[in-house]
Protein backbone atom coordinates (compact mmCIF):
# COMPACT_ATOMS: atom_id res chain seq x y z
CA UNK A 1 0.00 0.00 0.00
CA UNK A 2 1.31 3.45 -0.88
CA UNK A 3 0.23 5.85 1.13
CA UNK A 4 2.86 8.63 -0.63
CA UNK A 5 0.87 11.30 -3.02
CA UNK A 6 1.89 11.95 -6.13
CA UNK A 7 0.93 15.30 -8.36
CA UNK A 8 -1.33 12.66 -10.40
CA UNK A 9 -3.75 12.33 -7.08
CA UNK A 10 -4.44 16.14 -7.73
CA UNK A 11 -4.21 17.11 -4.49
CA UNK A 12 -5.20 20.65 -3.98
CA UNK A 13 -5.85 23.10 -1.01
CA UNK A 14 -6.92 26.51 -0.64
CA UNK A 15 -5.25 29.15 0.75
CA UNK A 16 -8.45 29.70 3.08
CA UNK A 17 -8.04 26.59 4.79
CA UNK A 18 -4.65 26.30 5.25
CA UNK A 19 -4.26 29.81 6.32
CA UNK A 20 -7.04 30.01 8.95
CA UNK A 21 -6.02 31.76 12.29
CA UNK A 22 -8.41 29.67 14.15
CA UNK A 23 -10.51 32.91 14.84
CA UNK A 24 -14.05 31.96 15.12
CA UNK A 25 -17.89 33.72 16.24
CA UNK A 26 -16.59 33.52 19.10
CA UNK A 27 -13.41 33.88 19.46
CA UNK A 28 -10.17 35.78 18.38
CA UNK A 29 -7.21 34.04 16.26
CA UNK A 30 -5.33 31.18 17.79
CA UNK A 31 -2.01 31.15 15.43
CA UNK A 32 -0.55 34.26 13.40
CA UNK A 33 -1.08 34.37 9.74
CA UNK A 34 0.79 32.36 7.17
CA UNK A 35 2.92 33.66 4.61
CA UNK A 36 1.79 32.63 0.74
CA UNK A 37 5.34 32.09 -0.15
CA UNK A 38 5.68 29.47 3.36
CA UNK A 39 2.35 27.81 2.19
CA UNK A 40 2.92 27.37 -1.27
CA UNK A 41 6.34 25.61 -0.15
CA UNK A 42 5.20 23.74 2.34
CA UNK A 43 2.23 22.01 0.66
CA UNK A 44 5.03 20.86 -2.19
CA UNK A 45 6.85 19.34 0.81
CA UNK A 46 3.43 17.20 1.64
CA UNK A 47 2.59 16.06 -1.80
CA UNK A 48 0.15 18.53 -2.80
CA UNK A 49 -0.48 19.51 -6.53
CA UNK A 50 -2.43 23.13 -6.40
CA UNK A 51 -3.06 26.16 -4.01
CA UNK A 52 -6.41 27.76 -4.65
CA UNK A 53 -7.29 31.37 -3.24
CA UNK A 54 -9.87 33.95 -2.76
CA UNK A 55 -8.88 37.15 -4.12
CA UNK A 56 -8.33 38.54 -0.61
CA UNK A 57 -6.72 35.68 0.84
CA UNK A 58 -3.88 36.75 -1.62
CA UNK A 59 -4.14 40.64 -0.88
CA UNK A 60 -6.19 42.08 1.88
CA UNK A 61 -9.37 43.85 0.16
CA UNK A 62 -8.68 47.21 -0.46
CA UNK A 63 -5.25 46.76 -1.18
CA UNK A 64 -3.52 49.24 -3.67
CA UNK A 65 -2.41 48.04 -6.83
CA UNK A 66 0.83 48.21 -6.06
CA UNK A 67 0.14 45.99 -3.10
CA UNK A 68 -1.67 43.83 -5.15
CA UNK A 69 0.80 43.19 -7.71
CA UNK A 70 3.76 42.08 -5.05
CA UNK A 71 2.07 39.31 -3.50
CA UNK A 72 0.91 38.36 -7.54
CA UNK A 73 4.59 38.38 -8.10
CA UNK A 74 5.69 36.76 -4.81
CA UNK A 75 3.05 33.61 -5.84
CA UNK A 76 3.98 33.14 -9.16
CA UNK A 77 8.17 32.70 -7.80
CA UNK A 78 6.50 30.60 -5.09
CA UNK A 79 4.93 28.61 -7.95
CA UNK A 80 7.67 28.31 -10.17
CA UNK A 81 9.68 27.61 -7.64
CA UNK A 82 7.68 24.23 -6.59
CA UNK A 83 5.90 23.48 -9.49
CA UNK A 84 2.26 23.68 -8.08
CA UNK A 85 -0.19 25.19 -10.20
CA UNK A 86 -3.13 27.40 -9.71
CA UNK A 87 -6.58 25.00 -10.92
CA UNK A 88 -9.23 26.81 -9.57
CA UNK A 89 -9.99 30.62 -8.14
CA UNK A 90 -12.59 32.94 -6.65
CA UNK A 91 -14.05 35.66 -4.90
CA UNK A 92 -14.68 36.96 -2.11
CA UNK A 93 -18.19 38.38 -2.03
CA UNK A 94 -18.59 37.64 1.54
CA UNK A 95 -16.36 39.42 4.40
CA UNK A 96 -16.98 42.92 3.65
CA UNK A 97 -19.17 45.11 5.43
CA UNK A 98 -20.24 46.12 1.36
CA UNK A 99 -21.80 42.51 1.13
CA UNK A 100 -23.51 42.39 3.74
CA UNK A 101 -26.48 41.85 1.75
CA UNK A 102 -24.78 39.88 -0.83
CA UNK A 103 -22.79 40.63 -3.67
CA UNK A 104 -24.59 39.80 -7.13
CA UNK A 105 -27.76 39.60 -5.49
CA UNK A 106 -27.81 42.64 -3.15
CA UNK A 107 -30.95 44.98 -3.24
CA UNK A 108 -28.58 47.48 -3.77
CA UNK A 109 -27.88 47.99 -7.34
CA UNK A 110 -24.23 49.67 -6.53
CA UNK A 111 -23.03 46.40 -4.68
CA UNK A 112 -24.23 44.38 -7.87
CA UNK A 113 -22.43 46.38 -10.45
CA UNK A 114 -19.33 46.78 -7.76
CA UNK A 115 -19.23 42.96 -7.41
CA UNK A 116 -18.94 41.90 -11.18
CA UNK A 117 -16.51 44.42 -11.48
CA UNK A 118 -14.28 42.77 -8.55
CA UNK A 119 -15.34 39.28 -9.92
CA UNK A 120 -13.98 40.03 -13.17
CA UNK A 121 -10.58 41.43 -12.27
CA UNK A 122 -9.83 38.24 -10.61
CA UNK A 123 -11.04 36.04 -13.27
CA UNK A 124 -8.43 37.90 -15.68
CA UNK A 125 -5.80 36.68 -13.15
CA UNK A 126 -6.94 33.41 -12.47
CA UNK A 127 -7.02 32.88 -16.15
CA UNK A 128 -3.33 34.62 -16.13
CA UNK A 129 -2.20 31.79 -13.27
CA UNK A 130 -3.28 29.31 -15.75
CA UNK A 131 -6.77 28.56 -13.35
CA UNK A 132 -9.41 26.32 -15.45
CA UNK A 133 -12.07 26.43 -12.80
CA UNK A 134 -13.73 29.49 -10.85
CA UNK A 135 -15.64 28.80 -7.95
CA UNK A 136 -18.49 30.67 -6.91
CA UNK A 137 -19.67 30.21 -3.65
CA UNK A 138 -22.82 32.76 -2.72
CA UNK A 139 -22.33 33.18 1.10
CA UNK A 140 -23.84 36.58 1.28
CA UNK A 141 -26.29 35.85 -1.34
CA UNK A 142 -29.43 35.08 0.82
CA UNK A 143 -31.86 36.66 3.92
CA UNK A 144 -33.11 35.97 7.19
CA UNK A 145 -36.05 37.50 6.63
CA UNK A 146 -38.61 36.62 3.92
CA UNK A 147 -40.07 40.15 3.40
CA UNK A 148 -36.75 41.07 2.78
CA UNK A 149 -35.85 39.74 -0.66
CA UNK A 150 -37.70 38.89 -3.61
CA UNK A 151 -36.61 35.79 -4.12
CA UNK A 152 -37.75 35.30 -7.99
CA UNK A 153 -35.78 39.07 -8.74
CA UNK A 154 -32.67 37.73 -6.76
CA UNK A 155 -32.36 34.58 -8.74
CA UNK A 156 -32.82 36.94 -12.07
CA UNK A 157 -29.91 39.10 -10.88
CA UNK A 158 -28.29 36.13 -10.68
CA UNK A 159 -28.61 34.63 -13.73
CA UNK A 160 -27.68 38.00 -15.40
CA UNK A 161 -24.90 38.04 -13.39
CA UNK A 162 -23.52 34.35 -14.88
CA UNK A 163 -25.02 35.38 -18.18
CA UNK A 164 -22.78 38.39 -18.51
CA UNK A 165 -19.44 36.68 -16.88
CA UNK A 166 -20.13 33.52 -18.94
CA UNK A 167 -19.99 36.11 -22.02
CA UNK A 168 -16.95 37.86 -20.68
CA UNK A 169 -14.63 34.52 -20.14
CA UNK A 170 -16.08 33.72 -24.05
CA UNK A 171 -15.07 37.57 -25.44
CA UNK A 172 -11.48 36.72 -23.74
CA UNK A 173 -11.02 33.72 -24.92
CA UNK A 174 -10.12 32.32 -21.35
CA UNK A 175 -9.59 28.26 -20.94
CA UNK A 176 -12.43 28.99 -17.58
CA UNK A 177 -15.78 26.96 -16.30
CA UNK A 178 -17.74 28.26 -13.59
CA UNK A 179 -18.56 26.03 -10.72
CA UNK A 180 -21.64 26.95 -8.05
CA UNK A 181 -20.99 25.90 -4.69
CA UNK A 182 -24.53 24.96 -2.97
CA UNK A 183 -24.66 25.76 0.55
CA UNK A 184 -27.99 25.77 3.00
CA UNK A 185 -27.02 28.53 5.34
CA UNK A 186 -24.30 30.08 7.23
CA UNK A 187 -23.49 32.59 7.26
CA UNK A 188 -27.21 34.19 5.97
CA UNK A 189 -29.99 32.33 7.51
CA UNK A 190 -30.90 31.09 4.29
CA UNK A 191 -28.54 30.84 1.00
CA UNK A 192 -29.85 31.21 -2.51
CA UNK A 193 -29.14 27.79 -4.37
CA UNK A 194 -28.68 25.77 -1.26
CA UNK A 195 -27.89 21.90 -2.47
CA UNK A 196 -26.61 20.03 -5.63
CA UNK A 197 -30.44 19.92 -7.12
CA UNK A 198 -31.53 23.37 -6.82
CA UNK A 199 -27.65 25.27 -8.62
CA UNK A 200 -28.91 21.84 -11.04
CA UNK A 201 -32.07 23.78 -11.80
CA UNK A 202 -30.61 27.29 -11.92
CA UNK A 203 -27.83 26.30 -14.26
CA UNK A 204 -30.18 25.16 -16.92
CA UNK A 205 -31.91 28.92 -17.10
CA UNK A 206 -28.88 30.46 -17.88
CA UNK A 207 -27.89 31.31 -21.91
CA UNK A 208 -24.52 29.52 -21.26
CA UNK A 209 -24.82 26.83 -19.50
CA UNK A 210 -22.20 24.56 -20.93
CA UNK A 211 -19.99 27.03 -19.07
CA UNK A 212 -21.20 26.43 -15.74
CA UNK A 213 -21.38 23.16 -13.22
CA UNK A 214 -21.04 22.52 -9.45
CA UNK A 215 -18.72 22.27 -6.53
CA UNK A 216 -20.40 20.33 -4.40
CA UNK A 217 -18.41 20.57 -0.61
CA UNK A 218 -18.98 17.33 2.22
CA UNK A 219 -20.36 19.29 4.91
CA UNK A 220 -22.55 21.67 2.64
CA UNK A 221 -24.68 19.22 1.39
CA UNK A 222 -24.41 17.09 4.93
CA UNK A 223 -25.70 20.27 6.73
CA UNK A 224 -28.99 19.83 4.99
CA UNK A 225 -29.26 15.77 6.01
CA UNK A 226 -28.54 15.16 2.45
CA UNK A 227 -25.79 12.03 1.42
CA UNK A 228 -23.05 13.50 -0.45
CA UNK A 229 -21.64 10.66 -2.31
CA UNK A 230 -25.60 10.20 -3.86
CA UNK A 231 -25.86 14.37 -4.68
CA UNK A 232 -22.11 13.71 -6.12
CA UNK A 233 -23.73 10.75 -8.35
CA UNK A 234 -26.13 13.13 -9.44
CA UNK A 235 -23.66 15.82 -10.44
CA UNK A 236 -21.54 13.07 -12.71
CA UNK A 237 -25.22 11.57 -14.19
CA UNK A 238 -25.38 15.47 -15.25
CA UNK A 239 -21.72 15.66 -16.41
CA UNK A 240 -22.02 19.08 -14.10
CA UNK A 241 -19.31 17.74 -11.52
CA UNK A 242 -16.49 20.45 -12.68
CA UNK A 243 -15.09 20.46 -9.49
CA UNK A 244 -15.41 19.13 -5.61
CA UNK A 245 -14.62 20.24 -1.96
CA UNK A 246 -13.82 17.61 0.75
CA UNK A 247 -14.06 17.74 4.24
CA UNK A 248 -16.05 16.26 7.18
CA UNK A 249 -18.85 16.29 8.76
CA UNK A 250 -21.37 15.49 11.98
CA UNK A 251 -24.66 15.75 11.37
CA UNK A 252 -26.80 18.56 10.67
CA UNK A 253 -25.48 21.40 12.80
CA UNK A 254 -22.71 24.53 11.85
CA UNK A 255 -20.02 23.87 8.72
CA UNK A 256 -17.45 22.08 11.03
CA UNK A 257 -14.85 22.03 8.07
CA UNK A 258 -13.13 18.80 9.50
CA UNK A 259 -10.34 16.69 7.86
CA UNK A 260 -12.25 14.54 5.45
CA UNK A 261 -13.02 11.50 7.14
CA UNK A 262 -13.68 12.87 10.12
CA UNK A 263 -16.95 13.07 10.31
CA UNK A 264 -19.27 10.55 8.36
CA UNK A 265 -16.66 7.57 7.35
CA UNK A 266 -19.08 5.97 5.74
CA UNK A 267 -20.17 8.33 3.42
CA UNK A 268 -17.07 9.23 2.33
CA UNK A 269 -15.69 5.35 1.97
CA UNK A 270 -18.85 5.42 -0.74
CA UNK A 271 -17.59 8.98 -2.46
CA UNK A 272 -14.01 7.72 -2.80
CA UNK A 273 -15.51 4.56 -4.42
CA UNK A 274 -17.26 6.48 -6.63
CA UNK A 275 -14.83 9.12 -7.76
CA UNK A 276 -12.25 6.03 -8.50
CA UNK A 277 -14.37 3.47 -9.68
CA UNK A 278 -17.02 4.91 -11.01
CA UNK A 279 -19.87 2.86 -9.61
CA UNK A 280 -20.80 -0.05 -11.80
CA UNK A 281 -19.96 1.48 -15.09
CA UNK A 282 -16.70 1.45 -14.23
CA UNK A 283 -14.15 4.44 -13.44
CA UNK A 284 -12.54 6.54 -12.83
CA UNK A 285 -15.88 9.08 -12.77
CA UNK A 286 -13.84 11.93 -12.04
CA UNK A 287 -10.85 13.32 -13.18
CA UNK A 288 -10.54 16.72 -11.59
CA UNK A 289 -8.58 17.94 -8.53
CA UNK A 290 -9.33 16.79 -5.29
CA UNK A 291 -9.91 19.79 -3.02
CA UNK A 292 -9.70 19.71 0.60
CA UNK A 293 -11.79 22.75 2.18
CA UNK A 294 -11.25 22.23 5.06
CA UNK A 295 -10.22 24.10 8.57
CA UNK A 296 -7.01 22.95 11.10
CA UNK A 297 -8.85 23.47 14.41
CA UNK A 298 -8.26 26.64 16.66
CA UNK A 299 -6.50 24.24 18.58
CA UNK A 300 -3.76 23.46 16.64
CA UNK A 301 -0.08 25.44 16.19
CA UNK A 302 1.04 25.61 13.32
CA UNK A 303 2.67 21.87 13.05
CA UNK A 304 -0.97 20.99 13.85
CA UNK A 305 -1.84 22.87 10.50
CA UNK A 306 0.51 20.72 8.43
CA UNK A 307 -0.40 17.69 10.46
CA UNK A 308 -4.45 18.11 9.67
CA UNK A 309 -2.99 19.18 6.24
CA UNK A 310 -1.63 15.59 5.34
CA UNK A 311 -4.24 13.93 7.35
CA UNK A 312 -6.54 14.71 4.25
CA UNK A 313 -3.92 13.47 2.01
CA UNK A 314 -3.45 10.15 4.22
CA UNK A 315 -7.15 9.31 4.70
CA UNK A 316 -8.17 9.65 1.13
CA UNK A 317 -5.46 7.37 0.07
CA UNK A 318 -6.36 4.83 2.42
CA UNK A 319 -9.90 5.33 1.29
CA UNK A 320 -9.14 4.72 -1.74
CA UNK A 321 -7.00 1.42 -1.00
CA UNK A 322 -10.06 0.16 0.51
CA UNK A 323 -12.66 0.91 -2.13
CA UNK A 324 -9.65 -0.59 -4.79
CA UNK A 325 -9.92 -4.02 -2.15
CA UNK A 326 -13.64 -3.95 -1.76
CA UNK A 327 -13.90 -3.88 -5.82
CA UNK A 328 -11.82 -6.68 -6.05
CA UNK A 329 -13.22 -9.06 -3.29
CA UNK A 330 -14.74 -11.75 -4.75
CA UNK A 331 -17.10 -12.11 -1.94
CA UNK A 332 -18.23 -8.43 -2.76
CA UNK A 333 -18.73 -9.18 -6.43
CA UNK A 334 -20.78 -12.09 -5.43
CA UNK A 335 -22.79 -9.65 -2.89
CA UNK A 336 -23.39 -7.50 -5.46
CA UNK A 337 -24.87 -9.73 -7.80
CA UNK A 338 -26.95 -10.89 -5.35
CA UNK A 339 -28.19 -7.46 -4.63
CA UNK A 340 -28.78 -6.84 -8.06
CA UNK A 341 -26.90 -3.99 -8.12
CA UNK A 342 -25.88 -4.54 -11.68
CA UNK A 343 -29.46 -4.80 -13.06
CA UNK A 344 -29.84 -1.17 -12.95
CA UNK A 345 -27.55 -0.73 -15.83
CA UNK A 346 -30.28 -3.16 -18.09
CA UNK A 347 -33.06 -0.60 -19.53
CA UNK A 348 -36.73 -1.48 -18.01
CA UNK A 349 -38.16 -1.40 -21.83
CA UNK A 350 -37.06 -3.38 -24.39
CA UNK A 351 -35.63 -1.41 -27.45
CA UNK A 352 -38.45 0.29 -29.34
CA UNK A 353 -41.30 -1.47 -26.34
CA UNK A 354 -44.57 0.71 -26.86
CA UNK A 355 -47.53 1.39 -24.27
CA UNK A 356 -49.50 -1.24 -26.43
CA UNK A 357 -46.47 -3.43 -26.28
CA UNK A 358 -45.89 -3.50 -22.29
CA UNK A 359 -49.45 -3.86 -21.90
CA UNK A 360 -49.34 -6.99 -24.23
CA UNK A 361 -46.73 -8.43 -22.24
CA UNK A 362 -49.19 -10.17 -19.23
CA UNK A 363 -45.67 -11.14 -17.40
CA UNK A 364 -44.89 -7.65 -16.60
CA UNK A 365 -48.45 -7.55 -14.47
CA UNK A 366 -50.67 -9.82 -14.91
CA UNK A 367 -48.63 -12.95 -14.13
CA UNK A 368 -46.01 -11.17 -12.61
CA UNK A 369 -45.43 -12.83 -8.32
CA UNK A 370 -45.88 -10.08 -6.18
CA UNK A 371 -46.30 -12.25 -3.57
CA UNK A 372 -42.88 -13.79 -4.00
CA UNK A 373 -41.26 -10.32 -2.57
CA UNK A 374 -43.36 -11.43 1.06
CA UNK A 375 -40.91 -13.63 2.88
CA UNK A 376 -38.43 -14.21 -0.27
CA UNK A 377 -36.71 -12.66 -2.84
CA UNK A 378 -34.32 -10.77 -0.46
CA UNK A 379 -32.04 -7.66 -1.99
CA UNK A 380 -29.16 -8.58 0.77
CA UNK A 381 -28.08 -5.22 0.92
CA UNK A 382 -27.42 -5.53 4.71
CA UNK A 383 -24.95 -7.99 3.51
CA UNK A 384 -23.18 -5.79 1.31
CA UNK A 385 -22.91 -2.79 3.69
CA UNK A 386 -21.16 -5.06 5.88
CA UNK A 387 -18.38 -6.36 3.86
CA UNK A 388 -18.37 -2.82 2.87
CA UNK A 389 -17.82 -2.16 6.73
CA UNK A 390 -15.12 -4.79 7.25
CA UNK A 391 -13.00 -3.66 3.94
CA UNK A 392 -13.53 0.40 5.36
CA UNK A 393 -12.17 -1.03 9.06
CA UNK A 394 -9.06 -3.06 7.47
CA UNK A 395 -10.70 -6.72 8.35
CA UNK A 396 -10.91 -8.10 5.33
CA UNK A 397 -8.30 -7.98 1.96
Amino acid sequence: MSLTPTKDDKFSFGLWTIGYNGADPFGGPTRPALDVVHVVEKLAEIGAYGLTFHDDDLFAFGSTDAERQKQIDRLKGALADTGLIVPMATTNLFSAPVFKDGGLTSNDRGVRRYSLRKIMRNIDLAAELGAETYVAWGGREGAEYDSAKDIRMALERYKEAFNFLGQYVLDKGYNMRFAIEPKPNEPRGDILLPTVGHALAFINELDHPELVGLNPEVGHEQMAGLNFQAGIAQALWHEKLYHIDLNGQRGIKYDQDLVFGHGDLHNAFALVDLLENGGVAGGPAYTGPRHFDYKPSRTEDENGVWESAKANIRTYLLLKERAKAFRADAEVQEALKAAQVDQLVLPTLNEGETAADLVADRSAFEEFDTDAYFGGKGFNFVRLQQLATEHLMGARG
